[in-house]
């Protein structure tokens, strides 16, 4: 899979640079094509992203208010026509960068920039800079027509958003945020749903209590507002949190049982770990949510927990059988330590049974 980085390579440089000199004949574009190339093989995605908005200002010689009516031409010209919207956020980043002294031009800016693209990123340095002023902007845009813009209504106001600051008054205080996601859990356009369930599982992280009342007001209503919910209820689901499981249907089964739990004693990095086993109850199962938790031996003998999910279905019958594979192929985002492991089946939030295995060499 082609690197996202390579989105910004020297073909992307100069198609952008010639589009800039079609609006702005003092563009300094032999200028800026030195001064990015000479550094963007160098960078990964975000800090080639920055390289090309910062150097955007030292040659184009013009006033902010000036160079923004540039860029919005460029945006309806090239943007629109030849890239793609991950491409098109080096418009926000040159607002987030230059922006913060010219408020009102900067928020209207980044309303532009987020169609078809996204201008989320770049908006938390205004909510941080005045957040009464900026979530002012954030209330008109979740009213907007456009799906984009009422998507970053949401998405941009995300106390834990992914690979941006974070928001530390909203990770105390999640309330002003709140008529933002009641106007939107509703919203016609999946895209945008998906930002409320995500903006509520953020505040589920540090104010569960306010996410489990909003859900308890909010669940019935509508197909797609319980799946919004739902999903929003995903981290405190994997905690399991009673209140919650409670809310969705998942109730204790007092009788269940469980039955011939194998798995293997021992799994080498690259391969899989194997395992299997029988549910029964004297009853028919109904709503169950199965889940396993692996407990890895991390460096200098500390232990980290994850939970996955196994399945999640009303079960009809008085049993359920499963077989599956956990994969210990090596990727980026875990680095794996030998050692004794331990796993644990979950149903319904409740653990039934833990079992160790080795993590060996191949």
């Amino acid at each position: 899979m082609e690197p996202l980085k390579n989105l910004f390579d020297k073909e992307f440089i100069r198609k952008f640079t010639s589009n800039i000199k079609k609006y702005s004949p003092t563009f300094d574009e032999e200028l800026y094509v030195s001064l990015v190339l000479s550094k963007l093989e160098t960078l990964e995605l975000k800090s080639r992203m920055r390289l090309i908005s910062s150097n955007l200002e030292i040659c184009l010689k013009n006033d902010y208010k000036e160079n923004i009516k540039i860029l919005k031409l460029v945006k309806e010209d090239f943007f629109k026509k030849e890239t793609t919207s991950l491409q098109t956020m080096v418009l926000s980043d040159f607002v987030e960068v230059y922006g913060l002294e010219y408020f009102d031009i900067s928020l209207e800016a980044l309303e532009v920039f987020t169609i078809d693209s996204s201008s989320e990123f770049a908006v938390r340095e205004f909510i941080l800079k005045d957040e009464q002023k900026a979530m002012k902007y954030l209330y008109k845009w979740a009213k907007s027509s456009n799906e984009h813009i009422r998507r970053l209504a949401s998405e941009g106001c995300r106390p834990r958003l992914p690979w941006a600051i974070s928001l530390p008054s909203f990770k105390t205080n999640p309330n002003p945020i709140f008529p933002i996601l009641n106007e939107l859990k509703n919203d016609e356009s999946l895209y945008v749903r998906r930002s409320v369930a995500n903006n509520l599982n953020d505040i589920s992280k540090d104010n569960p209590s306010l996410v489990i009342s909003f859900i308890e007001e909010n669940i019935g209503f509508s197909k797609d507002c319980d799946l919004l919910l739902k999903h929003a209820a995903r981290t405190l689901l994997k905690k399991g949190d009673k209140k919650i499981l409670e809310i969705f249907g998942f109730r204790k089964i007092d009788d269940l049982i469980l039955k011939d739990f194998i798995l293997d004693d021992k799994v080498c990095i690259g391969e899989n770990l194997n395992f299997s086993f029988e549910l029964e109850s004297k009853n028919k199962i109904g709503l169950l949510r199965l889940e396993y938790e692996i407990d890895f031996q991390m460096a200098n003998n500390k232990r980290s927990k994850k939970v996955y999910m196994l399945s999640q279905s009303d079960v009809k019958s008085y049993s359920k059988s499963i077989n599956k594979k956990h994969s210990f192929k090596t990727v980026t985002t875990r680095k794996y330590y030998l050692g004794t492991h331990f796993i644990t089946l979950i149903a319904n939030g409740v653990k039934m049974q833990t079992k160790e295995f080795l993590l060996t060499k191949p």
